[in-house]
């Protein structure tokens, strides 16, 4: 990888500081944003980022490090700092073939030094007196944008204590605009299109969807004390002394590695064995783009996913976190769901054929459990529509992206036991980049073929599907799992029950 560019603009640079004493620099927080091919979405970034406010005394200091880009990200760049008069510079690479990682870790070596540097060039003394002034460093993808005042929320969260080495904002799907309200006779239709700010009902039914998911997950974390395992790479506000002991401690180059697909998880694992907290801000809030289409979504939990699964299995990274059992009961979780419900469409479908079904009033009580649970996330979830609380209770939306994640589930652990590891980030930018198509279609129409047949050979065979003898021999069987299934339902109804109880709570997502 080399480092091609650094341009400046604003008031401020590392590299010539007029008026400054050589001793002295006011404290300042660094952020660093990888962009590869962020054009549309720099500027508003940056917006974010000109509505903060500083802690008394602070200063703010952005680097853009445009990576690998062929679009016109450094132009915007640039433009937007000089438009919100920010203190910015542009790092530009080529070659760098660690993405996202690679990126961070330019901004960090340009500030830092790089240990890998075999002529040993050595920090001037400008530079030794910046890098002491700087209290903390914001990682924050380019693509997402800070709440007013989420910077401020951010640095106090992280000034509370001396052992916080990371705390990271409460991230909200930004929901795309009716793309009916656009008029196809506007000469701008296709631009504004292009620009990802419009979207039909799918995609803004999938931004909801993972809105809701992501407000789960953090009332979750702030019920239990507010410790998070991951420091979610869209805005975390990390302690540089946190980070550098990262590098010293695993004899890096920079604090970011590419071992994983889930290099903030990984990130943070280090942090925690190192033995500093990372939290999540109960007020900071940060608005991210969310995935809007099926296969996007796939890609990107099977990364994800997957990344989290070879943390838990691979011994060979040597990182541990205090929330390893808590994962450990997230994937049992996901284990017993899918269960549940391949149990309860084999069992419903033998006892239908052979004609031993018998209905319980029981089986309500998961239901409308499930139907209260729903409804008070969705309620719970910032900026929600009425038809999404609607959707909730029903249990049509949260089923439907259940057996997504669960598919996923299923594809990571199956990925397990392949010789082939697949390149989770390659995957997802292809799959945003539309160079690869989903299989769902196909997926549908094999399974309502398989059900047809079924259906088929059950009414040509009902006669010998429910005679005594088949019914004698399958009754045993049939009885066991639903005994099975009746026990994993009473379970999952109590966790429910205990999940329902901690929303009650103040907290907000």
């Amino acid at each position: 990888m080399t480092l091609l560019v650094e341009k400046e603009e604003g008031r401020m640079s590392i590299f010539s500081m007029p008026g400054v004493k050589k001793t002295y620099m006011k404290p300042r927080i660094i952020a660093l944003i990888p962009a590869h091919n962020e054009e549309k979405s720099i500027r508003d970034c940056l917006a974010g980022l000109n509505d903060q406010l500083l802690p008394k005394g602070v200063d703010l200091d952005v680097y853009v490090i445009a990576d690998n880009c062929t679009d016109r990200t450094e132009e915007k760049a640039i433009q937007a700092g000089e438009e919100f008069n920010l203190n910015l510079k542009v790092i530009v690479t080529e070659g760098n073939k660690l993405r996202k990682v690679g990126a961070l870790n330019s901004g960090w070596k340009l500030l830092y030094g790089d240990l890998l540097d075999i002529y040993n060039t050595e920090l001037t003394e400008s530079q030794i007196v910046y890098k002491h002034s700087v209290k903390a460093v914001l990682g924050m993808d380019a693509d997402s944008r800070l709440a007013p005042n989420c910077l401020k929320y951010l640095w106090e969260g992280l000034m509370s204590a001396r052992n916080i080495g990371g705390v990271m904002a409460k991230y909200t799907m930004r929901m795309p605009k009716k793309k009916s309200q656009l008029s196809k006779s506007d000469v701008y239709y296709e631009e504004k299109i292009a620009s990802g700010e419009y979207g039909g009902p799918m995609s803004r039914w999938w931004t909801h969807q993972q809105k809701q998911d992501m407000a789960s997950w953090l009332l979750d974390l702030q019920y239990h004390g507010g410790s998070t395992y991951v420091l979610g790479g869209q805005a975390t506000l990390f302690r540089p002394e946190a980070l550098q002991e990262v590098v010293n401690n695993n004899k890096l180059d920079g604090p970011w590695q590419n071992d994983s697909d889930v290099e903030d998880m990984l990130l943070t694992w280090q942090l925690q064995k190192s033995g500093w907290k990372t939290l999540v801000s109960p007020k900071g809030r940060c608005f991210v783009d969310a995935m809007r289409s099926y296969h996007t979504f796939r890609e990107q939990r099977n990364k994800w996913n997957s990344g989290t699964v070879e943390l838990l299995t691979n011994k060979d990274l040597d990182v541990k976190t205090r929330h390893k059992g808590k994962i450990w009961r997230n994937q049992v979780k996901l284990f017993s769901d899918l269960l549940i419900r391949v149990m309860f469409i084999v069992l419903l479908a033998v006892a239908l054929a052979t004609d031993q079904y018998y209905w319980s009033w029981i089986w309500l009580t998961p239901i409308a459990l499930a139907s209260v649970l729903n409804i008070i996330l969705a309620l719970k979830t910032p900026m929600y529509r009425p038809i999404d609380v609607i959707m909730a209770g029903l249990l049509i939306s949260p089923e439907m992206y259940l057996w997504v994640n669960l598919m996923t589930f299923g594809q990571v652990w199956l990925g397990k036991l392949s010789a082939n590891k697949k390149d989770g980030w390659a995957n997802q930018y292809a799959a945003e980049s539309g160079k690869t198509r989903s299989k769902l279609t196909q997926g549908i129409l094999l399974c309502l073929l398989l059900a047809a047949g079924g259906a088929y050979l059950c009414y040509n065979y009902r006669d010998f599907l429910t005679s005594a003898t088949v019914q004698g021999a399958i009754e045993p069987y049939l009885m066991g799992g639903w005994v099975v299934l009746t026990y994993l339902t009473i379970i999952k109804s109590l966790m429910m029950v205990y999940q329902i109880w901690t929303l009650r709570g103040r907290h907000t997502a």
